[in-house]
């Protein structure tokens, strides 16, 4: 503690390279793991026992002492010293958890001191419950209601899942909003940053089914359909609430007035009308068509739903649903003959066969749903078969056809046939509806085999039935060979099952009217999409779009508005659409029933359809259905379409084109102007986040920190397996051996801001999150030195404006200032985060601690005119008031804690600094040529600390600064500032004349017209320093001939820019300076000898 104190007294300022980004820099390593609250109260008792003992040590010491001797003379109190004597003072303090103490909702009390560090958990308590009662985070609006005229700022906030809590992705999404949400507020804009809950229909019933299992071994038929909703409904409640906590606790300015959830009854009641709408117009259609099927989770999912396994060839797999100790092969393909209609197949063995055609298959199993052998009409092998039937094996009443179809054969490939099985390949299935072949389905939803595969066959696991049929393919003597084959494995990216492709009457989308507007308002400019890699990817998929099925045998979700018509006494083909209705009610669908010309007169009932919709199909709606579509209600008119969508780019699919291509249907506007795709966050392996590695981290872990134990008894709050849980454990303690550090939350903000630089992944390193706590405590100690500056007496003046008044360096940190403020701004607009954040970074660390803070000194001692000292004050206040401001977005509460301490411009009564101005560029900060000029004397300053530190000078470093007469002003009104920002520098003077610097210095070229020398006699080898300097001259000189080399070329004029040869002509003089230099340096230590 005691060294605490004394950095938050001391300078701010650091030794670092200022052209290191916060991107680039080594940030300092973790020292010790996070203290939790179970961790503290161990210390605590620790600390309990250490008194005790220590309170038994004094009261024996105090009986010796009774009866001690006389105090002991001074020489044998020196060997006492000697002695390394154990006191209680080098104890380490008990750690002491914050308690807030700030009713909720009111603002913070800081007239305590500052302490003496930062502590994050302090300083981010009572700001967002205060933020939020204030209503800072509703749009503000002028007096008549209206907008502000600086425009509106509206992002609907991607809806988190209700599965469970939120990951470190999550944080990222949020990080990147909240900045731009605050930036947007501060510009004087009216912003709505709208927050809202996804239902996640697919995996939020699969974790409860899973969690029910574990807990209590029931699934959900145990409990009913309604019993089992309300359980799931108890599991969103409960993780809503976290999620909500996890917001608040990463600052997310959200208007939680307006939260939104996508079952809730508004946006439900727009999910009716969108159905109903749409297939009202034809665009939903009913089909039994092909659809990927989880057997796990029993329900269709989508294209973009399933992952493709790469496999080289053949290999081993687990498939949910099995014994674990049971694999199965993949990336293998099987060869088996069909014999033609009339060989004697059961009698004969198969080399005697009269007539045989032979295919192959990655899916044995699939040749008992096989209803065609497709040959290419123009391969002579087969011409004779054409027309001609092949004998099923195992179900011989099933004649096989030989179908000419020169698209799915490839002569080239194989024997040339292909096995057609059209109700379980993509392929296949277009090829049946070509050649109208029949469509057999195999299989039964729990992924067992059904009465069409044959007897034999009937109730096995699809995958014991692989192993099966090639037994009995062998035992008829039809097996041919298995092969290795590289392939793609389909699988569920919920379950992780098999995908199998299977007939399913379902809801489909006409997507491809709806995608065609997309691109055309898109290409029309009405959309933009960055990074570019992401448009791109944009065209190309909804170019080649396919109808989307929107069906889902679940129990959760936004049950479909759809009724089958049951006529009494008639059984109506439920696959048939024509034989549904839709309705916004049971009584309007009732009354379409009843219009149709096959339902009239007659007594019918209608039964809704069990399914739900795919989840995406209610997200889809949510830039207007949160706005309150299909109504016109007030923020429908206001804030749509939004300003700005921002997502991760592996969701652009899945959700931003639905958003958009619904959008323009129903409102005839695409929901938002933008379309951000942010990186996906991988560990710092570069692996995706994954519960089973234990990589998968909680934001609030690295705001408050965990140890090691802590983050293994998380692991089994979840559904992970005893093995996955060890497997985890080992990730876990492999990554974090100490646990993670405690951070805060604006140092999570600014790292992930910080990553963000429009690539593709972001590989988290956590210990770099802690690095940008350093940088927090390092803004705090700044910022409490500088209010040491800043008497009570101290009012700043009523604007930022210069005076005209200012010394050069504080011309220079404004001009530093406004540059800052320009970048940030200019990299925000632009969406890149890492030149923002580097920007504020920069001029904090390496311009306003680094430089100013330090070079003030002289201006507020007790020396200076009252004059200068209160210029330098106002300058100062200035660099903190903007500083803090520029810096708000990416850490709201660190910034607001420092702000609030600050004093008040008169006149300025903002209550908060998240509703503050922001900095923007400002003509009349700028001052390029104080820049050069104090560049100048910083570069005097830089090369100063140099030759102390090569010839080890550190005190008493004399230097004298040789410069040209025009310069020579300049430079002695900086001596002040050179001396106090160079360390151990105790004298400085200014010299026009080579002649007039001292004999035994070491020199530096600062540029043509400046050199600095420092005095080193009596303290260097002058043999090996005429040597180094020989050398120095060397290299110089070799320079020297080959930029003079490049400048004589006859088209040099003409060829070489003007910049580039001014530059070139620059770097010449430069050289020829330190020619003359170098040579005096020699000559003068040549003297000494």
């Amino acid at each position: 503690m005691a060294d605490s104190a004394k950095s938050s007294q001391e300078s701010p300022s650091a030794s670092s390279d200022p052209s290191t980004t916060p991107a680039q820099s080594q940030l300092p390593a973790a020292s010790d793991a996070a203290l939790t609250k179970t961790a503290a109260k161990n210390a605590a008792k620790r600390a309990e026992k250490a008194a005790k003992f220590a309170s038994k040590v004094s009261a024996k010491t105090a009986q010796d002492s009774a009866a001690a001797p006389a105090a002991p003379s001074d020489a044998s109190a020196k060997k006492e010293k000697k002695k390394p004597v154990e006191t209680e003072a080098k104890q380490d303090p008990p750690y002491i958890p914050f308690v807030n103490k700030t009713p909720k909702g009111q603002k913070k009390d800081l007239t305590e001191p500052m302490a003496a560090g930062y502590d994050p958990i302090a300083v981010e308590s009572a700001w967002y419950e205060w933020w939020n009662s204030q209503g800072f985070f509703s749009p503000a609006l002028q007096p008549d209601g209206s907008h502000k005229p600086q425009g509106t700022f509206t992002l609907p906030c991607p809806p988190p899942n209700v599965t469970g809590s939120l990951h470190i992705g999550h944080g990222l999404t949020l990080a990147i909003q909240d900045a731009l949400v605050r930036w947007n507020r501060m510009l004087g804009k009216t912003v709505l940053f709208l927050p809202g809950f996804d239902h996640a229909g697919i995996s939020t019933q699969s974790v409860v089914e899973k969690r029910m299992w574990k807990l209590e071994k029931k699934t959900r038929h145990d409990l009913g359909r309604q019993k089992f909703v309300e359980q799931v409904m108890v599991w969103k409640e409960d993780y809503q609430e976290r999620i909500t906590n996890q917001m608040k606790r990463l600052g997310g300015s959200y208007d939680w007035d307006r939260v939104a959830f996508t079952m809730n009854e508004s946006l439900s009641s727009a999910v009716v009308e969108a159905f109903c709408r749409l297939h009202e117009e034809g665009i939903i259609y009913r089909a039994n068509r092909l659809v990927n099927w989880c057997v796990q989770l029993q329900t269709t999912i989508s294209n973009l739903e399933v992952d493709q396994k790469q496999l080289t060839g053949r290999t081993m797999l687990n498939v949910p649903g099995y014994d674990p100790k049971e694999k199965f092969e993949f990336g293998a393909i099987t060869s088996f003959a069909y014999p033609i209609e009339g060989s004697d197949l059961f009698t004969a063995p198969w080399s005697s066969l009269d007539e045989r055609i032979i295919v192959a298959t990655t899916r044995p199993e699939t040749m008992l749903g096989d209803t065609a052998i497709a040959v290419h009409p123009s391969d002579p092998r087969y011409t004779h078969l054409h027309g001609k039937f092949a004998t099923h094996p195992f179900v011989p009443a099933r004649k096989i056809p030989v179908v000419a179809d020169a698209i799915v054969v490839d002569m080239a490939f194989g024997t040339g046939a292909v096995k057609i099985t059209p109700a379980h390949d993509p392929a296949d299935y277009a090829c049946g509806v070509r050649n109208k072949l029949e469509f057999l389905n195999i299989m039964n939803d729990d992924g067992t085999l059904n009465e069409n595969a044959g007897e034999k066959f009937k109730g096995m696991k699809r995958f014991h039935a692989r192993v099966a049929v090639i037994d009995a393919l062998k035992e008829l003597g039809l097996y041919i060979e298995t092969k290795d084959n590289a392939m793609n494995v389909p699988v569920c990216s919920k379950s992780g099952d098999i995908i199998e492709p299977v007939m399913k009457p379902q809801w489909w989308v006409k997507s491809k009217p709806l995608a065609d507007a997309a691109i055309e308002r898109t290409r029309a400019g009405e959309l933009r999409i960055t990074p570019k890699q992401s448009e791109s990817e944009w065209y190309r998929w909804m170019e080649d779009i396919q109808d989307w099925c929107i069906s889902r045998q679940l129990w959760w979700g936004h049950r479909c508005p759809a009724y089958l018509i049951r006529l009494e006494g008639v059984e109506l083909d439920a696959n048939d659409g024509a034989n549904w209705v839709t309705g916004r009610t049971l009584a309007e669908a009732q009354e379409k029933a009843n219009k149709l010309d096959f339902v009239q007169g007659k007594k019918f009932t209608l039964e809704q359809d069990p399914d739900v919709l795919d989840t995406w199909f209610s997200s889809g709606l949510w830039p207007f259905s949160t706005l309150g579509w299909p109504q016109k209600t007030p923020d429908m008119a206001a804030f749509y379409p939004t300003t700005l969508l921002e997502t991760g780019w592996d969701i652009l699919f899945f959700w931003v084109a639905r958003m958009v291509m619904l959008g323009i249907k129903f409102t005839d506007e695409v929901p938002f102007n933008e379309v951000l795709c942010h990186a996906m966050v991988r560990d710092a392996h570069g692996r995706k986040m994954s519960k089973s590695l234990g990589n998968v981290i909680d934001p609030i872990d690295v705001i408050e920190g965990i140890t090691l134990d802590n983050l293994h008894a998380k692991l089994l709050e979840g559904n992970l397996d005893d093995k996955e849980v060890l497997k985890a454990k080992q990730g876990q303690k492999k990554d974090f051996p100490k646990g993670i550090p405690q951070c805060g939350t604006d140092a999570l903000r600014f790292a992930l801001c910080a990553y963000t630089a429009g690539g593709r992944d972001i590989n988290l390193e956590i210990l770099r999150v802690e690095g940008y706590r350093k940088f927090c405590n390092k803004i705090w100690n700044a910022t409490k030195f500088a209010m040491l500056k800043l008497d009570e007496s101290f009012v700043p003046e009523i604007s930022e404006k210069p005076t005209g008044k200012e010394s050069l360096v504080e011309k220079w940190i404004m001009h530093k200032l406004n540059i800052a403020a320009t970048e940030v701004n200019t990299s925000l607009a632009e969406r890149n985060f890492m030149a923002a954040t580097t920007a504020v970074y920069n001029f904090w660390l390496y311009e306003l601690c680094d430089v100013y803070i330090e070079a003030m000194k002289p201006m507020t001692d007790e020396g200076a005119s009252t004059e200068v000292r209160k210029s330098a004050q106002n300058t100062l206040y200035t660099c903190l008031d903007s500083g803090l401001k520029l810096l708000h977005p990416f850490m709201p509460f660190v910034t607001e804690e420092l702000w609030q301490r600050l004093p008040r411009r008169p006149q300025d009564k903002c209550p908060s600094i998240m509703m503050a101005t922001y900095p923007v560029q400002d003509k009349d900060l700028d001052s390029p040529d104080a820049e050069k000029a104090f560049d100048v004397v910083f570069s005097i300053i830089k090369a100063t600390r140099s030759l102390a530190a090569q010839y080890n000078l550190g005190f008493n470093v004399q230097l004298h600064i040789q410069t040209t007469p025009a310069e020579a002003q300049l430079m002695t009104s900086q001596i002040p500032t050179i001396i106090t920002l160079t360390k151990g520098c105790k004298e400085a003077a200014v010299v026009t004349d080579i002649e007039d610097v001292p004999l035994g210095c070491g020199s530096f070229v600062v540029n043509a017209d400046v050199s600095v020398h420092v005095l080193v006699k009596g303290m260097v080898d002058l043999d090996d320093e005429i040597r180094k300097i020989q050398k120095k001259l060397d290299l110089v000189r070799l320079s020297s001939e080959k930029l003079q080399k490049t400048m004589s070329q006859g088209n040099y004029e003409e060829v070489i820019p003007g910049n580039v040869r001014l530059a070139n002509a620059e770097k010449m003089r430069t050289l020829e300076a330190e020619v003359v230099t170098l040579t005096q340096s020699q000559l003068m230590f040549a003297k000494l000898k």
